[in-house]
């Protein structure tokens, strides 16, 4: 199903204002961290360690059942309504290890929620390591009590873009960047743009993921134009709507562009999207859509 269009000014600014604690286990985190658990659970087929860094970590862990979370409650109508509905066989088996690591393969163990960098933590082998990175300050607490006391974790209270440009590329040479901004700024999809690009030139061959919200669309459509335009050879972008996306109204699609996908996760959308978003959706706008920026299959 093609996804809306929306036709507003250019000059319109996107800004989310985007705590993570509202929104832990929404549509958008059922769609970002399936995608995020495909691409760690192809980089561990190799036996070689590897490296996830986080920019943008938030607090870790969230309660879904009491505070902030229920008060919101986008748990229902994101991860709740995941799990009311039946899986066919093919989204079952992909569906697998984000559920294990989520904690929802039980009815007794759905009272919490993880946020990216837990996720990632409960997925990843004892050979690999993680740097997980959060600015606001009682995040980066929570987020350092969340991961507990693993030699493998290194939890730092740092900007996200500051920390990709010091901690790329990584010594393993291989792994995994998930850039998760909150989208607070206005020029948030100009600097995600440029340093995307500038990671890529110093770690040309590390995968990258960065999860945008698709509201103002104009600007999203520049910032893709710009990312099709920045020299980065392989680029696939994945967008998922529940319902029509409007710059005012409340977030209701979101994007994924990967830098260097996996060569299997074109095929795994295609079997994924068409349940995840029959499964999230608000209304008949709902749809999903994967085009190639750079490489393979590029629009020009």
């Amino acid at each position: 199903m093609p996804l809306a269009r929306n036709s507003r000014s250019p000059d319109t600014l996107t800004i989310v204002n985007y705590r993570h604690v509202f929104h832990a286990g929404n549509f958008a985190d059922v769609f970002k961290h399936i995608a995020l658990a495909r691409v760690l659970t192809y980089l561990m087929r190799k036996d070689a360690p590897l490296r996830y860094l986080d920019t943008h970590a938030g607090a870790g862990l969230y309660k879904t059942a009491s505070g902030d979370a229920r008060r919101t409650g986008e748990w229902a109508g994101g991860v709740g309504r995941v799990l009311d509905v039946d899986m066919p066989a093919p989204a079952r088996d992909l569906l697998a290890p984000w559920l294990r690591a989520a904690g929802l393969a039980s009815e007794t163990a759905r009272t919490t929620y993880p946020g990216s960098p837990v996720l990632a933590q409960r997925l990843l082998r004892s050979q690999d390591k993680l740097t997980l990175c959060e600015l606001h300050e009682a995040d980066a607490r929570d987020l350092k009590r969340a991961v507990g006391r693993d030699r493998r974790v290194k939890a730092l209270n740092l900007d996200g873009y500051t920390a990709l440009k010091a901690y790329v590329p990584p010594v393993e040479k291989r792994g995994l960047v998930f850039i998760d901004p909150p989208f607070e700024a206005s020029d948030e999809f100009a600097r995600l743009a440029t340093a995307l690009e500038s990671a890529w030139r110093k770690w040309p061959t590390g995968i990258y993921m960065a999860w945008y919200p698709r509201k103002d669309l104009p600007s999203v459509a520049r910032f893709k134009k710009t990312l099709a335009g920045g020299g980065m050879r392989r680029v696939m972008c994945i967008e998922a709507d529940v319902a029509h996306p409007e710059a005012d109204g409340p977030l209701a699609g979101s994007g994924l562009v990967i830098v260097n996908p996996p060569h299997v996760l074109e095929a795994e959308a295609h079997a994924i999207m068409p349940f995840l978003t029959h499964a999230l959706a608000r209304g008949p706008s709902a749809g999903w859509r994967l085009e190639w920026l750079a490489g393979e299959q590029a629009i020009a």
